[in-house]
């Protein structure tokens, strides 16, 4: 299986792709126009598919009843996943411990190292008898068909793709696109896995090798909650509604017949990649029992209740209410108000809405990426020109860097060392108690054309936890401070320089930035 964003890992140049204009995409699919492929079924709808009942036994199982038990109703139990390496260890640790079902949804699926272990993982849990359910956007999963239908066809495992193309021609491809630009250019940007109906793990990061520090190009700084307890079963709504909807076809439409001689030589694969791969020694090489690690988390977990917001779809159209879920969230805003947000595009009336919460008495810092840390250019081009408002309205801003210092520690999964990081968490914190931790950037795209999801976390403890790691991330060894010097112009300051010239990667990056503010900013 393999689904894709842009992004190549021998290069960090392509990234920016799923953020430009679709129509570019697609003429560059043209180009390889006229090779064979097969198409998707014009069948009836599919059938509805719901979550599993929540498990009644097994250490997930265990973990959230106790959280219950100890808090009561409503309760779940909370830990953030900020290392890379955390982030890929828990994903293992739940689909390992799954005994009814397990549910994966996500943007994109690399077929690198670790996106090619979690499949083995899930295909493993299948054959012990889990009911796996995986749902992927299917914007580029150009040339995977064969593979996507072989796991479809796989026993205890279903396969939907999100708003997948009819025909799977390249060249029909780029026809379908400018047809139906609209329809084409909506993306499902949601993370999500349920294990068990017990616990889950939802928020920044994709599926590969840049989101868990395994990429020798660069790797995200990014971060998750994993929850034990009631939010899991929110999850799950949330899950079945994204999977019923009108959105999404199944793996097994495709005109094509399961190939077993192609599966068996690509299980075979995948197992001997997980087996010898240098990258993955840190990890288990085969699912194990969790039971001790579990008991040695137990005690971390952070109570508090709990929901998940997310895009709801309906026929033909995606009801965009993340904007005003945050919204909602941020106004909340007594005293303070923390956000890590990896692209930021604001406009004035998100300017107009900090100040006056500035002016109110709410201390606001915002961290988000440099030029020189971001994989998305054409973001930095629309967001450079709002650093001066930012920072007139009020706003304590940071730009990452690059070179963070916790790089090596939080970013990298040793032995891999990536040559730079980039920023990718979207979460904030609200007067030390209010949570929100999910897949939504604050830039045009994420608020008027893709379909984001999050958690809103009502937990003190927790809250005190993602503040520390905001402010440690917002350290000069981590980050630029962005201020106005004493003749008024813009300053990047961290520990070791200050410097009126925007910091980049190279000479190639700063002609992207220019050039990419001749187009659209709302397509980003």
């Amino acid at each position: 299986m393999r689904a894709a964003d842009s992004c190549d890992t021998s290069s960090v140049t392509t990234g920016w792709v799923m953020r430009f204009v679709l129509p570019v995409v697609l003429v560059s699919l043209a180009l390889l126009a006229g090779c064979a492929g097969p198409e998707l079924r014009d069948t009836e709808a599919l059938e509805p598919g719901y979550a599993s009942p929540p498990a009644p036994s097994g250490l997930l199982a265990e973990t959230a009843q106790r959280i219950e038990s100890q808090y009561g109703d409503g309760y779940s139990g909370y830990h953030l996943l900020d290392s890379n390496y955390d982030g890929l260890y828990w994903r293992l640790a739940l689909i390992d411990s799954a005994t009814t079902s397990l549910d994966i949804l996500t943007y994109l699926w690399y077929p690198d190292i670790s996106g090619q272990l979690i499949l083995e993982r899930a295909v493993l849990a299948a054959q012990r008898g889990v009911r796996v359910r995986l749902l992927i956007d299917d914007l580029l999963t150009v040339g995977q068909d064969q593979g996507l239908v072989n796991i479809a066809n796989h026993p205890n495992i279903e396969l939907r793709l999100f708003n997948p193309w009819r025909s799977r021609r390249l060249s029909a491809r780029l026809v379908e696109g400018l047809a139906e630009l609209e329809r084409a250019n909506m993306r499902m940007h949601d993370k999500l896995l349920i294990a068990d109906g017990r616990a889950t793990i939802l928020g920044g990061r994709n599926t590969g090798d840049h989101y868990f520090g395994l990429s020798p190009a660069y790797s995200f700084h990014d971060l998750d909650v994993l929850a034990f307890g009631d939010l899991a079963d929110e999850a799950d709504d949330m899950f079945d509604h994204t999977w019923n909807s009108e959105w999404v076809a199944s793996a097994t439409q495709l005109t094509l017949d399961e190939d077993p001689q192609v599966a068996a030589e690509g299980w075979l694969q995948v197992r001997k990649q997980s087996r010898t791969s240098p990258g993955l020694k840190r990890f288990p090489r085969e699912p194990k029992y969790w039971k001790a690690e579990l008991e040695e988390l137990a005690p971390m977990l952070r109570p508090g209740t709990g929901h998940v917001i997310y895009d709801e779809f309906s026929a033909g159209q995606v009801g965009q209410q993340m904007a005003s879920e945050l919204s909602r969230f941020f106004s909340q805003a007594q005293s303070e108000l923390f956000i890590t947000n990896a692209y930021i595009i604001p406009g004035q009336p998100a300017i107009d809405f900090l100040e006056g919460m500035i002016d109110a008495g709410v201390d606001v810092r915002i961290l988000t990426n440099s030029l020189a840390s971001h994989d998305v250019p054409a973001v930095n081009a629309h967001y450079e020109k709002w650093r001066g408002p930012l920072v007139d309205a009020g706003v304590q801003l940071y730009e990452f860097r690059p070179d963070a210092a916790i790089k090596g520690e939080f970013v990298d999964t040793s032995p891999v060392h990536g040559e730079f990081s980039g920023l990718h968490t979207k979460a904030a914190v609200v007067d030390r108690r209010h949570v929100f931790i999910g897949s939504m950037n604050l830039d045009p795209r994420s608020v008027n054309i893709n379909a984001e999801m999050g958690a809103v976390i009502d937990s003190p403890e927790l809250a005190e936890d993602l503040r520390a790691l905001m402010l440690r991330d917002m350290s000069p060894e981590n980050a630029w401070q962005i201020v106005r010097n004493d003749k008024g112009r813009i300053a990047w300051v961290s520990d070791t320089e200050t410097t009126t010239s925007q910091p980049s990667r190279g000479f190639s990056q700063k002609v992207m930035n220019v050039l990419f503010k001749m187009a659209p900013k709302d397509l980003y």
